[in-house]
């Protein structure tokens, strides 16, 4: 088994090659960081453990969200601004995240997706037919495939014709870090288990969280100990591991991105697009238990309580259409995951449920399945349509995506000690740092990941370029 992430005192041979900045990861984080800091002239070299750039970019939608930008003006979307914005995020989190990391990321975003697309050619899009779940205006962007694995390609292409340095297959084990606490190097592991040094002037950790180290799951965030994990391996809490030897601090460690929506047992994510435009979702025994329309992040922490943990996502014609038009829809659906029912008699058959649950908010005339009503016996507040048969329907559990807290930085996305200052010359963002999230799943706003990747990405190279002229 492979060394733990480890402090070295000192620093790295003399003859060990120097960069000016380093980059732990290659996903959208480390490669936004990467592009602005060659758009500031300034050398830098990212490693990537995986054979290609990939990481949690990789395996999400790839949805950004921002406000104020060219593609929003050009979609004829207008009132958008870093305060609506930022007031979006904070409502979700119900005030509880940081707010100088949300102040800070609210600016930054709009102005760091139209650079990505006037100066890099990143082709994005604004996400038509309907809004995210606590967004007040459509403003989540994305590449025309709709998928994370597009995006990547995309950034990974513009940072090399940029002059950006990549290294694959190099996963850094070992920081190198002088009497001062500043880093001097990192020493990485090749596939034939060598190790290699590298010396820097600054280190960025564009690296992971730790959705994916079942021991620090455990410890850190107890609720998705039993949650499949449907992030990227590379999640391993390396960064937390480096900080906590450093004395850095910690946050929001019980902040993270879960997913309702996670077909069983195929493995593949469905489009929560189908809830917010009129799905609905059941347990085993027919009923449901949550307005989908509240999120799903914490709608995993719903699915997971039910009768064996899993719940059906029930649909109808016009949702499918739509649905089609998500590539991990069809993913899902080519693996054999949706299933068509006639009428309410085979829908429960499916299910396993008495069909009198299933029809009990039957409208005699439409025979229609109806929407949610609250436990205080009101209808929700945005009620749609009801779903009309042949219904369609998508057997669910709740997982782990990624997780939200990490280390604590301040607005320019240094990390900070335990006393607050900043460490002399370690930077994250992404992954690695506390996100905009709060403490708690409920807090994750919809994209709220990739803007704290893309955003903290911008802001950490702008920071390098400060501190690494001459």
């Amino acid at each position: 088994m492979s060394a733990a992430p480890a402090i070295q005192p000192g620093t790295p041979p003399a003859d060990a090659p120097h960069v000016t900045v380093a980059i732990v990861g290659a996903g959208a984080c480390g490669l936004v960081t990467a592009l602005t800091l060659r758009d500031a002239g300034l050398d830098c070299l990212l490693l990537e453990r995986d054979a290609s750039p990939s990481g949690s970019t990789a395996l999400s939608s790839g949805f950004i969200p921002a406000p104020g930008t060219r593609m929003q003006r050009e979609a004829g979307i207008s009132g958008d601004s870093p305060a609506l914005f930022a007031q979006d995020i904070q409502s979700k989190a119900h005030g509880t995240a940081a707010s100088h990391l949300v102040e800070a990321y609210a600016q930054a975003i709009g102005p760091a997706l139209d650079q990505l697309a006037e100066r890099h050619g990143i082709t994005l899009q604004v996400l038509d037919g309907f809004l995210y779940p606590g967004h007040s205006l459509r403003r989540m962007h994305a590449v025309p495939e709709k998928t994370g694995a597009a995006l990547v390609t995309q950034l990974e292409r513009a940072a090399l014709a940029a002059g950006a340095d990549l290294l694959t297959e190099a996963t850094v084990r070992t920081l190198w870090v002088d009497a001062g606490q500043r880093v001097t190097g990192l020493s990485y592991e090749r596939p034939d288990g060598t190790l290699e040094h590298l010396r820097c002037d600054l280190l960025v950790l564009a690296c992971n969280g730790f959705g994916g180290n079942s021991a620090m799951v455990r410890e850190l965030l107890p609720e998705m100990r039993d949650a499949p994990f449907a992030g990227h391996t590379g999640n391993d809490g390396s960064a937390i591991a480096w900080g906590r030897a450093l004395g850095a601090r910690l946050a929001d460690l019980g902040g993270y991105q879960g997913h309702g929506s996670w077909a069983t047992p195929h493995g593949t994510l469905v489009s929560w697009a189908l809830m917010m435009e009129g799905g609905i979702q059941l347990n085993a025994r027919g009923e449901r238990f949550h307005d989908e329309t509240g999120g799903y992040s914490e709608a995993a922490v719903h699915v997971l309580a039910q009768p064996g943990g899993v719940a059906w996502n029930v649909f109808d014609g016009p949702i499918l259409a739509l649905a089609r038009g998500f590539p991990d829809f069809v993913d899902a659906e080519a693996a054999g995951a949706v299933k068509t029912c006639a009428d309410a008699e085979a829908l429960a058959t499916l299910i396993g449920a008495d069909v009198s649950k299933i029809i009990s908010n039957y409208s005699s005339t439409t025979r229609a399945i109806g929407r949610f009503d609250t436990k205080d016996g009101a209808a929700e507040a945005n009620p749609k349509r009801a779903l009309q048969a042949p219904f369609y329907a998508v057997k669910v559990t709740g997982a782990l995506f990624h997780t939200q807290g990490g280390l604590d930085i301040d607005a320019h996305c240094r990390v900070l000690r335990e006393d607050g200052s900043p460490l002399p010359n370690l930077l994250a963002a992404g992954g690695a740092a506390r996100g905009v999230s709060g403490n708690a799943v409920w807090g994750y706003l919809s994209g709220n990941g990739l803007l704290s990747a893309v955003a903290g990405g911008r802001i950490a190279a702008q920071t390098a370029v400060t501190q690494c002229a001459p």
